[in-house]
């Protein structure tokens, strides 16, 4: 395999490389909650169902989901500049295209677009980091890393909110998208003079196939939690759900066949045997169906059921926001003394911050924004507790060897995890709001945010029972 020589970066130039990088894992965390805010404004304008509001979000992130262990894995071929250049241009250009669609059918495939570009963008951040930064500024470069990414969760609510509300040159939500255009071309700009060729990895091989048939189960499994009240639950959707449950098993078999070929499967097979692993897998594909699936159901309540306007609604969820960051600062301590003791901590007040906010909905007949941003600040602080120490502690008893591929199937549960809870408890919060009200809807959203974090409390349990045999 041909060798690229890397000339060394000095001190001064490997910063730049990094706020290049983070500037593009910022845009992609952004994007993620920009969304959610202009969301009802979308569902208006474009005259979309339940089903395609929901398949906004959750689309974007199948498509990232199955597709970043490849993404990572083409950045290790074609080498992580080349690769990281073209995923920023493909998500710019994606993103022009989300702002032009025309339809809710239109945005759902750009959005499909847009989540496979993110895949390709989004592992050369990291990877970028690990080569650039092996001396003690290392743990600085990551803490940087991390505050931009809980930053964005604010940035996104605020930005969305705003620019729906101004109707930037009467663009109305469609500069939500935009606004990823320029900045993706000067991040774009920036990476091409000044993010160094990195030497590629020798013997890597990409899993095509894997990746198709991880997509087309995960597509059938959820596809009919998106679509399911539209159809009006006819029969044949369980049929393709059945059919996408055998797709998944199927690839499990498919991906030791491509192992026994000699090839390279998406996940190393030797992660199945980690009792451990696989339990915090479990804790974690819990953890991120309670995770998006709250912000969107949060937005729907304030702006159909409340009437709060988009840009009033984006900063409700700032006060959480920011105690999401300081809980995000505050884990790594409290995790490095308390261990996996702190996860659970961060769920129990994430279900109490969801208990007040369903004692607020159900007691307080128009509950302010500021009731409500005060409210969310507990669930926020929980999840921040969580969120931050989740990964190192699923991959805790990983051995060095497969600990790129835990990470990959790692990333890839949390994706799968945030589009399965869009589509689950999404579908849920419509059917009731269509039955009865938007807060009837949101309150038995709540009710299974509650269960879905009380689950990922058993699975954390168990992963510290497996982990304390081994």
């Amino acid at each position: 395999m041909h060798q690229t020589v890397t000339k060394p970066v000095d001190s001064t130039r490997r910063w730049w490389v990094l706020a290049i990088v983070v500037a593009a894992q910022f845009m992609f965390g952004v994007d993620a909650f920009i969304v959610n805010v202009a969301i009802p404004t979308i569902a208006v304008d474009l005259h979309a169902t339940p089903a395609q509001i929901e398949s906004v979000i959750a689309i974007y992130l199948i498509a990232y989901a199955t597709l970043v262990v490849t993404g990572g894995r083409l950045g290790d071929i074609h080498g992580t500049k080349n690769v990281f250049l073209a995923g920023v241009l493909g998500f710019t250009a994606t993103s022009l295209w989300c702002g032009l669609a025309q339809s809710g059918a239109e945005l759902i495939i750009a959005r499909l677009a847009q989540g496979a570009t993110a895949a390709l963008m989004v592992p050369q951040v990291l990877a970028t980091l690990h080569l650039l930064f092996t001396d003690e500024t290392r743990s600085r470069a990551f803490a940087i890393y991390g505050i931009v990414l809980g930053l964005a969760g604010a940035a996104g609510f605020l930005l969305g909110g705003l620019l729906v509300t101004i109707d930037l040159a009467h663009t109305g939500w469609r500069s939500v998208f935009f606004v990823n255009v320029p900045c993706g071309l000067i991040i774009a700009a920036a990476a091409w003079r000044i993010v160094p060729t990195v030497p590629r990895r020798s013997g890597t091989k990409l899993d095509i196939t894997g990746s198709a048939v991880l997509f087309a189960g995960l597509l059938c499994l959820i596809g009919p939690l998106l679509f399911g009240h539209d159809a009006g639950w006819a029969p044949w959707l369980w049929a393709v759900m059945g059919c996408g449950g055998l797709i998944l098993l199927a690839f499990v078999k498919l991906e030791h066949a491509v192992a026994r070929s000699g090839g390279m499967p998406l996940i190393d097979l030797t992660l199945l045997a980690d009792a451990a692993f696989l339990r915090g897998l479990g804790a974690a594909f819990f953890f991120f169906v309670a995770n998006l699936s709250f912000y969107l159901v949060m937005t729907l309540f304030m702006q159909r059921g409340l009437r709060i306007p988009p840009l009033e609604a984006g900063l409700t969820f700032i006060p959480l926001a920011l105690a999401f960051v300081v809980a995000s600062r505050h884990s790594g301590v409290r995790a490095r003394h308390r261990g996996t003791k702190v996860l659970i901590e961060g769920c129990v007040l994430q279900i109490a911050g969801l208990a007040a906010l369903a004692l607020v909905a159900s007691s307080i007949e128009s509950p302010t924004a500021i009731t409500l941003a005060l409210t969310m600040i507990v669930f926020g602080y929980g999840q921040g507790l969580v969120m931050a120490p989740l990964s190192g502690a699923v991959l805790a008893s990983v051995k060095p060897v497969a600990a790129g591929s835990a990470s990959g199937a790692y990333g890839t549960t949390a994706q799968i995890g945030n589009a399965a809870g869009v589509a689950a408890i999404g579908a849920v919060f419509f059917a009731i709001e269509a039955l009865q009200s938007a807060r009837a809807g949101f309150l038995v959203s709540l009710v299974l945010l509650v269960t879905l974090i009380m689950i990922c409390v058993a699975f954390l349990s168990w992963m510290r029972r497996a982990s304390a045999r081994s």
